[in-house]
Parts: structure tokens; sequence; C-alpha cells
């Protein structure tokens, strides 16, 4: 009920669906930067790979010299050189998947 609200309420005022409903926003310049938005936590950091909690979901950033340029509760600039995005389902445990 309250996802039929939040698409009825989107649609009604035309306002981008990221804002009524969490969705995430990424938005990449070049292949060198990448503004993430509405992201839920940093599961992982390493110099080649990023993992980010997305709702239910799971955001990996592949790549190399990654470096965070700014970080916000629900906003995170990356730079580095970015080579492969994945949006998938959302492991648990640590970064190795364990808990």
């Amino acid at each position: 009920m309250l996802e039929q609200w939040k698409s009825w309420l989107t649609e009604k005022l035309t306002v981008p669906e990221d804002v009524i409903t969490d969705t995430p926003r990424l938005t990449m310049i070049g292949q060198h930067h990448l503004l993430v938005e509405n992201h839920h936590g940093i599961r992982s950091f390493f110099e080649n790979r990023i993992e980010l909690h997305v709702l239910d979901k799971e955001l990996i950033i592949k790549g190399e010299q990654f470096v965070i340029k700014k970080i916000h509760p629900e906003e995170l600039l990356i730079a580095g050189v970015i080579e492969e995005i994945t949006y998938g389902q959302r492991k648990e445990g640590g970064a190795d998947g364990k808990t």
C-alpha cells in the first residue's frame, strides 16, 4: 500500500522517484568520478572494490585507485578508475560474506 502511494505521489507531483522512494541515484562523470546518492552505508572499501548498501540491494564498484573524496550520511563521491558497477542482492555477514 505504501509503495503504491509513493508511486502515485511521485507521478502527481512530478517529483523525481529517488526523492520519494529512497531509490539510489548514480551520477558518473567520465570514468573517474562516481556520485552515489541515497546509499545506506559502506559495506567494504578497498583500493579496487567498494561495496555499498542501497535499499535491500548491494552496489559493487570495481576499478583501481579508489579514494573517497566526499562522504555524507546519504551521499558518497568516489574518485579513481571505475571499470564496473554491479547492482544485486545483498549478501549477509562481513566483507567476505561470513557472519
